[in-house]
């Protein structure tokens, strides 16, 4: 088919249809001429002895006994410098060979030291910060012995329904592409032998988080003009950032299970991008291709391999089947070594076949994880990815000392600070909103309350407490919680609410088809506002929720999502005003469940809704709601205000190749200094595919004292105006394009240039 030769040209800057021969290590091809066919397939072997949080039914079994045989590449689920030893002892004293063991983890946002969840980070627009919180996650990961991490997730998610929205930079792929680039770099470092770096693994490949429905596991159905224009490009980010490692998605492409989809692991990934590290699958993906339809395990085992899959988590299908495979000519030994070539490689690059012991230093946890440092980082990190969605009569920041109800059921909830895809951190460590009010303003009155639960379905918590009780319901009835919360409220100045998600009710698994806040806090949150007291709602989720009806009460709204290890203090912070919240929303949210999907980078119609968003008959709107999200890309307020002014261009008109510089002045206008995300959205007004109404494609985080102005500038490269058209040709078309400028995804400043 015509798509499928087309889909072989370059992707961004890449000029090569045929992957560059990787050349040859010495010491990986002396290796694999002395292994047999059966301890190459072994390599392709990734296991997991239990223990730690898994993300299937599949638990390893003999694993010692298959170390030994020579049947076992790598192991997660597997920590501190003790265990490491002996497994690696194992591999390494008592296998034929000898050949080292790759330990790999889930280390999604950090490592003992949890920073905010992902979608959280993403909101501080600080690739900086963002960088240096995945070089801690990689010093504290490789002191326990870890020397491989399942991340970063790069999906990219207009779904809030998902629950893995949590786990990514949200829905846009200019700035999902940044964080990719962000934290593989901070991963791996520029030295991979380094015993603080760690291989990074690029994941969901690809699409994942496009699952029809917002239903974990899902299908996935989507054009290839909308792959390469919106989906695609954050996992090539990575690619390009030299991440060494990538893990195929439970879904299918082109009905094409990832798992075992040729084109997209071989033709797309190695050979039009370059790629030349090693691919592994996600937990137990390459059996259930055969619930897919795909055939039974020696066949979908050997279609993964024949697709350019690398390595088996845990499913044990290639060391089962891949020998028979190979005896009956379904796969080949070239086929085998090349996958075995590819694992060895990477723990040549790691330097394990130097060292096997290089990350297993039983000295190096206690410097190295949890430092006082790393959780000033994390504290930081977490009061930056902080939104102010809504500050009703300037309630905030609060006076130390005030009289304050803090209430609801995560306002002293440690088992719920992490947030999901937390498996290496330890709640015990974390603090506390209830103890980061008292750390940072002892002289406040603080009148606890709990109000209400988080849920009172008991039911639907079960659901939710798989992996711990996140979701705990009193002993004490709803009624009698009210009433505290209510009595705590009327002694005080001021209400502080919290209130949203438990950790587990987004991510993994965690699929949600009503995403507002459970009835049980509604309740709470409007029995707190009949008092008549200023009330603050400090909102945990993993996701964008629908919170209309919260919003349209008298009530403050600081989105803090699930901030990590230091949740406690860097609520405080902000609440109290040590810090200003800075941080802007990287996916939109919805009025309304109905809505969804919506995001900011959608297309006109033939016929449009109205500018002003009013109904019309006829036109593309509902009858119950405006098209309009709540707040949209992009958005989040600050302590004080920002006045934009004086859009200019560098040029009028600018050649194919030419950059162009924008510029806009920003005057900091309110009482206190601050940080702002200036954003640049590009619209291309005419072209031969139906584009965007705007697109990001740059922006600046900026400090600017009170009373300060500041110029800023952003460069639009050549790149910046090209897309895939429909023959998938990477293209800049000539014509006129606007550029708009502001603080989020609304802006209204506009210019104007063309592209000859």
């Amino acid at each position: 088919m015509r798509i499928f030769k087309t889909l072989l040209f370059c992707f961004i800057g890449t000029t090569s249809l045929i992957a560059q021969n990787a050349k040859k290590i010495p010491e990986v091809e002396q290796l694999l001429e002395k292994m047999t066919i059966e301890e190459k397939i072994g390599q392709l072997n990734l296991l997991t002895p239990g223990g730690g949080v898994a993300t299937g039914e599949v638990v390893s079994k003999n694993v010692e006994a298959k170390i030994k045989t020579g049947n076992v590449g790598g192991l997660f689920g597997v920590a501190s410098p003790e265990k490491m030893k002996k497994a690696q002892d194992i591999a390494v004293k008592n296998s034929r060979l000898g050949i080292p063991l790759l330990f790999g983890s889930d280390i999604i946002h950090g490592y003992k030291t949890t920073f905010p969840i992902p979608l959280g980070l993403s909101a501080s627009w600080d690739m900086d910060l963002i960088k240096n919180t995945a070089q801690i996650a990689a010093k504290e990961a490789t002191a326990d012995g870890i020397n491989w991490n399942f991340s970063p997730m790069v999906d990219i998610a207009r779904d809030p329904r998902w629950g893995r929205i949590a786990e990514g930079a949200g829905e846009d792929p200019y700035l999902g592409s940044a964080v990719a680039e962000a934290m593989v770099k901070g991963y791996q470092g520029t030295d991979l032998t380094a015993n603080n770096t760690m291989l990074a693994c690029v994941k969901h490949f690809a699409l994942y988080g496009a699952v029809e429905a917002g239903r974990d596991y899902n299908s996935v159905d989507m054009g290839h003009v909308k792959m390469f224009n919106q989906y695609l490009p954050p996992y090539k980010a990575a690619i390009d950032a030299g991440a060494a490692s990538v893990m195929t998605s439970f879904n299918d492409v082109d009905g094409v299970p990832s798992t075992a989809n040729k084109w997209l692991l071989t033709d797309l990934l190695r050979d039009s991008w370059n790629f030349d590290g090693f691919v592994v699958s996600d937990y137990t993906s390459l059996n259930e291709m055969i619930a897919h339809g795909l055939g039974d395990l020696q066949a979908v085992s050997a279609l993964a391999l024949k697709a350019g899959l690398d390595m088996d988590m845990v499913g044990e299908g290639f060391l089962s089947t891949l020998k028979k495979s190979l005896d009956e000519g379904k796969v080949t030994e070239t086929d085998i070594t090349n996958a075995c070539r590819r694992i060895l490689e990477a723990k040549y690059k790691l330097g394990l076949l130097d060292n096997p012991y290089r990350y297993i230093d039983a000295s190096r946890p206690e410097k190295d994880i949890l430092t006082e440092e790393n959780r000033k980082i994390a504290r930081k990190a977490a009061a930056h990815s902080f939104v102010l969605l809504k500050n009703e009569n300037n309630i905030l920041p609060i006076s130390k000392t005030a009289k304050i109800a803090l209430v609801g059921p995560l306002a002293d909830s440690r088992n719920n600070m992490l947030g999901t895809w937390a498996p290496t951190g330890d709640v015990k460590y974390a603090v506390t909103i209830k103890e980061g009010f008292n750390n940072i303003a002892p002289n406040a009155t603080i009148n606890y309350a709990k109000g209400s639960n988080v849920l009172n379905d008991k039911e639907l918590a079960k659901k939710i407490n798989v992996f711990g009780p996140r979701v705990e319901i009193s002993n004490e009835t709803p009624e009698t919680l009210l009433k505290e919360a209510v009595a705590a409220a009327e002694k005080s100045d001021v209400v502080v609410a919290v209130v949203g998600e438990a950790t587990e009710m987004s991510g993994e698994a965690a699929s949600r088809t009503d995403i507002s806040i459970p009835q049980a806090q509604k309740k709470l949150i409007n029995a707190l506002v009949a008092t008549g007291k200023p009330v603050v709602l400090i909102l945990m989720s993993g996701r964008p929720l629908v919170i209309t009806e919260e919003f349209d009460l008298p009530v403050s709204i600081l989105q803090v999502w699930h901030p990590g290890v230091e949740a406690g203090n860097a609520a405080a912070d902000v609440v109290f005003g040590d810090y200003n919240p800075s941080g802007k929303l990287t996916a939109t949210w919805p009025r309304a469940v109905g809505q969804i999907p919506i995001y900011h980078s959608m297309k006109n119609t033939g016929r449009p809704a109205p500018e002003n968003d009013q109904f019309q008959k006829f036109r593309s709107n509902y009858l119950d709601q405006p098209n309009a999200p709540l707040f949209p890309f992009g958005y989040g307020l600050s302590y004080t205000t920002f006045e934009y002014s004086d859009v200019q261009l560098s040029k009028q008109k600018i050649a194919q190749g030419e950059s162009i510089t924008v510029s806009v002045k920003v005057k900091n206008t309110g009482n206190y200094d601050g940080e702002e995300v200036v954003q640049l959205y590009l619209r291309d007004v005419v072209r031969s595919i139906t584009p965007p109404k705007r697109q990001l494609k740059g922006f600046k985080k900026v400090f600017i004292k009170k009373g300060e102005s500041k110029t800023v500038t952003i460069t639009l490269q050549p790149e910046d105006l090209k897309f895939y058209n429909g023959n998938l040709d990477f293209v800049a078309e000539p014509g006129d394009f606007e550029v708009f400028v502001g603080g989020n995804s609304n802006a209204d400043l506009k210019k104007s240039f063309i592209l000859e």
